[in-house]
């Protein structure tokens, strides 16, 4: 029984053979043939055309829904159209919404805090689509800044000032996404 084992051990070895290594596959490895593919595809993009924006001087345009600043907004007459619905509150995934409000003397509710931490805010877009009146949407405004963490606390003022800066631009990206809605 062991010799037959051993037959056809020295059988198996004798029908493997070494991997034979040719002439051209050491040719392209000394002439390191790899290595100048590689520079050549280098050299090619180092003289293309740059892609790079500056972007302080130059402005990539944005999409028609970009999701940017919050704003609040309001009615024609001036009232705000925030009706306290909390229904951005509640759907806001990253809590970054603060709402409290208080019933007025003609029964209707208002609110008398709203607050969105844009450091926790995700720019999701979900309390815009919330809203039932429109109230709170996303500008396109991408540069703002804040030296402390509380500066992108905004309250409500705040967002009721950016909403009456930019009001003729909201609208008007509102009319253009209507068909969207």
């Amino acid at each position: 029984m062991a010799a037959t084992n051993a037959r056809a051990l020295a059988r198996s070895s004798s029908n493997t053979k070494a991997p034979a290594f040719s002439l051209k596959d050491f040719l392209s490895s000394f002439m390191l043939v790899e290595l100048f593919k590689g520079l050549a595809i280098t050299g090619k993009y180092a003289f293309s055309r740059k892609i790079t924006v500056q972007f302080p001087e130059e402005k990539t345009p944005l999409s028609p829904r970009f999701r940017g600043l919050h704003a609040l907004r309001r009615y024609e007459n001036g009232e705000e159209r925030c009706i306290a619905c909390k229904l951005c509150e509640a759907v806001c995934p990253a809590l970054a919404i603060t709402i409290e409000s208080d019933v007025r003397d003609d029964g209707s509710r208002r609110t008398t805090r709203y607050d969105i931490d844009l450091t926790k805010c995700i720019f999701c877009g979900f309390c815009e689509e919330s809203c039932p009146v429109d109230s709170i949407v996303e500008t396109h405004i991408l540069e703002y800044h804040g030296e402390k963490r509380g500066d992108l606390y905004f309250t409500k003022d705040m967002l009721l000032a950016v909403g009456d800066r930019y009001e003729k631009e909201i609208a008007a990206n509102k009319a253009a996404d209507a068909k969207y809605r």
